[in-house]
C-alpha cells in the first residue's frame, strides 16, 4: 500500500485562512427552558409581560401617603391608624387613606392610595396604631411594576449563549421554550486498539478517550453531538460509517488513521469520497491533521494522540463551531482596571461589572433586577477592609460563562436607528439603554466611546450646548438623523395633541431621557394655556410617573391597554400597530469620545452613518439629512 508522507506542511496562518473559508449553516432548534442550558438564542427575546407586574414593597414595613409622614421625627413620631396587612401572593382588599397604614410583606403588592413603604425599623406599634419616627418619601422602598423590564423590552438578543443568569432572565418574563442554534457534530473515534471505558483492557488495548473529550470540547462550544463509537481499522467500516455521519451531521470529526503509516486510512477515504483540504500543518502537537469535504460536509481529521487531538480541536475546530453559532472563547479570570470610582459598602461584596477593553465597570441595579446577571461579564470580590476603588485600580474580574468584551460601549438613548447602524458596523457594540443624560455622563467619565442623545435646550436647539454644560471637554458632537417624534395611541383614540393628555392615563420615559426633555416642554405649555402650575399639572396626570426605558416599551405599554397614550417615535408606533400623531422632528445626534473619533473604529462609524446604505435601513419615521455624519465642537 502506498504511503503519502509530509514533504510540506502548511502553516496554522494557511491552515486558519483555508478553514475560515469553509462556511457550517445552523439549523433551529425548539426547545423546553429546562434543556435550554447552553444553548445559544436564534432569536431576539422581547418581553410580554412586566417585571415586576406589580408596584410591590421592596421592605417589610407600612404601606403609608408619603405625605402623612414628613412631619415625623423620632422623639416626635407621627400616629397613622393600622387599616389592615397585604401579605405575599395576594391582592389587597385595603386602601391606604389619609391618616392610615397598611402592614406590608416585603414582595406584596401595594394597597391602592399608598405611595411608599416605611421600614418597620423605623416604626413602633401600639394597639391599632403604628408610630412612625422617620420621614420616607414618594416611591421611596416601592418597586414600581415594570421598572426592572418593561413590555415590548428586548432583554435577551438573538446570539446570546444561554447560561443560568439568562435562564433566569427567561423565566422572569415568562418564556416556556426558545428557538436555538443548532449545529449537530458527529463524533468518531478509529483504532483497532481502542475500547470503551468501563471494559476490561486486554493487551495491547487502551481506553477510548477521544470520543468523549472530543465530544465534551464541542458541546462546550454549544454544539450537539452525536456520538458514533469506536471504529476499528476495516476501511469499508470506516467508509460506512463515515457515511452516515456526513449524512447526518453539518459536521464530523475523527481522531486516529490520519497520519501516513500503512495503516492510516482516513486520509485516503476523504481524499477519494471528498476533496482534502488540508493534511499536515506544521505545529506542535499535531502535526498529522486531516480536513475536507466529503457529500457537502465538513469533515476534521484529528490526530489519535488525545493531547494533540484536543491542542488541534482548540485551536482550529473549536473557532469554526463557536463562530458558527455566534459565539467567542472565554477565560476563568482576567485582570482589568476600574473604569470609575467605587465606594464599597464596608463589607465583602461579589459587584458585577461589565468589561470593555480592559476596563471594569459596575453594573449592579440591586439584588431584585434580574438584568444585572444579563448585563454582566462578571464579577470582582471586595474585601470587606477596602472602603474605596479608584478608577485605574487593577482587578481581577471572574466571568460568568461566555463572554465576547465588546470593541465599542455605547450607553445612552434608546433608538431602533442605533440598532439598524449597528448591525452595519463591522465591529461589536454593547448598548445599554441609560437616556440622553446617562449617555452625556457616561462619556464624560470616560466609561462610554459613545453616546446617543437628543436633548432640547431652551432655544430649541438640540444637544450641542449640553457638551458644555455637562463638562464634555474630551468629546465631540456627530450629528445623526432626525427622528419623528409625537404621540402614541390607540387606532381609535380621539387624543390629538398634547392638551389631550389631561385626564388619560400615560406611560412616561425615564428621567433624564431626551423624550422626557421634550414631554415636560410641552407639558409646561400646556401648563401655561390653562393657567396652572407645572407641577400641579403633573400630579394631576395619571401615569406621569411610570417610565419606560424605551419607545419600543412605550408602544407596547399602549398596546397591551396599559396606558392610553404616550410620548414616543413613529416606528414604535407602526411596529406595535398604533397610531401616530406627529408633533415635531427630533435630531438624534451622537456625544462622541475625541480619542474614539480619531480612531480607525471612529473613521468606519462615520462612513457607516452617511452611507446609502444605513439611510435604506433606517425604520419609518427616521431619515438622514445633509448634516449627517457632521463632526461639530463645542
Amino acid at each position: 500500500m502506498e504511503r503519502k508522507e509530509f514533504r510540506e506542511l502548511i502553516s496554522s496562518q494557511h491552515a486558519r485562512q483555508v478553514i475560515n473559508q469553509i462556511h457550517l449553516e445552523p439549523g433551529i432548534l425548539e426547545l423546553g427552558l429546562e434543556e435550554a442550558l447552553g444553548r445559544v438564542l436564534a432569536e431576539d427575546i422581547t418581553a410580554e409581560v412586566d417585571v415586576p407586574g406589580f408596584d410591590r414593597a421592596s421592605m417589610d414595613g407600612y404601606a403609608v401617603r408619603a405625605k402623612d409622614t414628613y412631619q415625623a421625627r423620632e422623639d416626635k413620631p407621627v400616629t397613622l391608624k393600622l387599616a389592615g396587612s397585604v401579605d405575599t401572593g395576594t391582592v389587597p382588599d385595603v386602601i391606604v387613606g389619609k391618616g392610615t397604614a397598611v402592614e406590608i410583606s416585603t414582595g406584596a403588592m401595594m394597597p391602592a392610595g399608598a405611595d411608599a413603604v416605611t421600614m418597620v425599623e423605623y416604626t413602633r406599634t401600639e394597639g391599632s396604631s403604628v408610630h412612625i419616627m422617620r420621614p420616607v418619601s414618594v416611591n421611596e422602598n416601592v418597586i414600581h411594576a415594570g421598572s426592572d423590564i418593561m413590555v415590548g423590552e428586548r432583554v435577551l438578543q438573538a446570539g446570546t449563549r444561554l447560561t443560568p443568569r439568562e435562564i433566569g432572565v427567561l423565566s422572569a418574563v415568562g418564556v416556556q421554550h426558545i428557538k436555538a442554534r443548532n449545529l449537530v457534530v458527529g463524533i468518531i473515534s478509529t483504532g483497532s486498539e481502542l475500547v470503551p471505558p468501563g471494559s476490561k483492557l486486554g493487551p495491547g488495548m487502551v481506553y477510548d478517550i477521544n470520543s468523549y473529550s472530543i465530544g465534551a470540547a464541542a458541546r462546550e462550544c454549544g454544539a450537539k453531538v452525536k456520538y458514533y463509537g469506536i471504529v476499528r481499522d476495516n476501511r469499508p467500516y470506516m467508509e460506512e460509517i463515515l457515511g452516515r455521519a456526513v449524512d447526518e451531521c453539518q459536521l464530523v470529526i475523527t481522531s486516529g488513521s490520519t497520519s501516513a503509516g500503512a495503516g492510516d486510512m482516513m486520509y485516503r477515504i476523504i481524499g477519494e469520497r471528498g476533496k482534502e483540504l488540508i493534511h499536515g500543518i506544521d505545529i506542535k502537537p499535531g502535526k498529522p491533521v486531516i480536513v475536507g469535504i466529503v457529500d457537502d460536509t465538513p469533515v476534521f481529521g484529528l490526530p489519535g494522540y488525545p493531547t494533540s487531538a484536543l491542542t488541534i480541536f482548540n485551536e482550529f475546530t473549536a473557532p469554526l463551531i463557536r463562530h458558527t453559532l455566534g459565539l467567542s472563547s472565554s477565560r476563568s479570570t482576567v485582570r482589568a482596571q476600574m473604569a470609575v470610582d467605587y465606594h464599597s459598602p464596608g463589607r465583602r461584596q461579589l459587584l458585577t461589572v461589565g468589561l470593555v477593553r480592559g476596563q471594569a465597570y459596575p453594573v449592579d441595579k440591586g439584588s431584585g433586577a434580574i438584568t444585572t446577571l444579563a448585563d454582566a461579564d462578571g464579577f470582582i470580590e471586595i474585601d470587606p477592609r477596602v472602603e474605596m476603588l479608584d478608577a485605574g485600580d487593577e482587578v481581577v474580574v471572574t466571568l460568568m460563562g461566555d463572554v465576547k468584551s465588546p470593541d465599542v460601549l455605547f450607553i445612552g438613548s434608546h433608538c431602533l436607528g442605533f440598532e439598524a447602524l449597528m448591525r452595519l458596523l463591522p465591529f461589536s457594540v454593547r448598548m445599554i439603554n441609560t437616556g440622553s443624560t446617562g449617555g452625556m455622563i457616561a462619556v464624560r467619565d470616560g466609561i462610554a466611546d459613545m453616546g446617543g442623545v437628543h436633548l432640547m435646550d431652551e432655544t430649541g436647539k438640540y444637544n450641542l450646548s449640553f457638551l458644555k454644560t455637562f463638562g464634555l471637554d474630551n468629546a465631540v458632537l456627530v450629528k445623526g438623523y432626525l427622528r419623528d417624534q409625537g404621540l402614541i395611541v390607540e387606532p381609535g383614540s380621539d387624543i390629538v395633541g398634547f392638551e389631550d393628555i389631561v385626564g388619560r392615563r400615560m406611560i412616561n420615559r425615564t428621567r433624564g431621557s431626551g423624550t422626557r426633555v421634550f414631554t415636560d416642554v410641552k407639558l409646561k405649555e400646556v401648563a401655561k394655556k390653562r393657567k396652572t402650575g407645572f407641577d400641579e399639572l403633573c400630579a394631576a396626570l395619571k401615569g406621569y410617573d411610570t417610565e419606560a426605558r424605551t419607545h419600543s416599551a412605550v408602544a407596547a405599554s399602549v398596546r397591551l391597554g396599559r396606558a392610553d397614550v404616550g410620548v414616543g417615535i413613529r416606528s414604535a408606533a407602526e411596529l406595535n400597530g398604533l397610531k401616530f400623531i406627529y408633533i415635531a422632528d427630533e435630531e438624534y445626534d451622537f456625544v462622541v469620545q475625541e480619542k474614539f473619533i480619531e480612531s480607525e473604529m471612529g473613521k468606519i462609524f462615520l462612513e457607516v452613518l452617511q452611507s446609502d446604505e444605513f439611510c435604506d435601513s433606517l425604520p419609518a419615521g427616521m431619515r438622514t439629512y445633509n448634516m449627517s455624519g457632521k463632526v461639530m465642537d463645542i
